[in-house]
């Protein structure tokens, strides 16, 4: 009894134990470092030079250094990351850097929310976007991640992070903008 007991307790344990090595495996969403970025596609553009007009911001930016982003909804970590973004390209503007993000929602009242935020934070160079909710098939935006930020210069890929809802913090906000210098360096 004691032994098929110290056997059930042992598989159990492995069990518990695979089951949390498994579900610590990093989110997997957009583009991957080393890839390069999918190609075209035209959201709708809330403010910027084609605002209200559907525009390629892949395409408007080239080759330039870019931070993309895509976002299920405006969380207070996101509105920190839209700032913090549209700074650090106007600083930049000098390397051509360019930052937009593609709000991923179905949502009628979306449109309006993100007329407000770019008009409040008087964006200067960061542009808001929104597409449907599954975003652009090309780029497998994974459906449980709630954000992702895709760094990329030559339209490769150098730093790609992915948030699962409510995972991403101000901390996450300073390792991306912490990894700026891989898209702005020469090397």
């Amino acid at each position: 009894m004691k032994k098929s007991l110290l056997v059930a307790s042992s598989a159990l344990t492995l069990v518990v134990l695979t089951g949390s090595v498994f579900g610590a495996e990093k989110l997997k969403s957009g583009p991957q470092v080393g890839e390069k970025v999918p190609g075209p596609f035209e959201p709708l553009n809330i403010n910027g030079e084609f605002a209200n007009q559907k525009k390629c911001q892949f395409c408007i930016n080239g080759t330039n250094p870019v931070a993309m982003v895509f976002a299920r909804e405006c969380s207070e970590p996101v509105k920190k990351l839209i700032k913090e973004l549209d700074a650090a390209t106007v600083k930049n503007s000098d390397a051509n850097m360019g930052s937009f993000f593609v709000f991923l929602s179905d949502d009628e009242g979306m449109e309006k929310k993100l007329q407000s935020l770019a008009k409040k934070d008087d964006l200067k160079k960061t542009v808001l976007t929104l597409d449907n909710k599954t975003g652009p098939e090309k780029y497998n935006i994974a459906k449980d991640a709630d954000v992702t930020v895709v760094l990329y210069k030559e339209r490769k890929v150098v730093a790609n992070y992915a948030f699962k809802k409510g995972q991403m913090k101000d901390k996450d906000v300073d390792k991306v903008l912490a990894d700026l210098p891989k898209i702005l360096s020469d090397k």
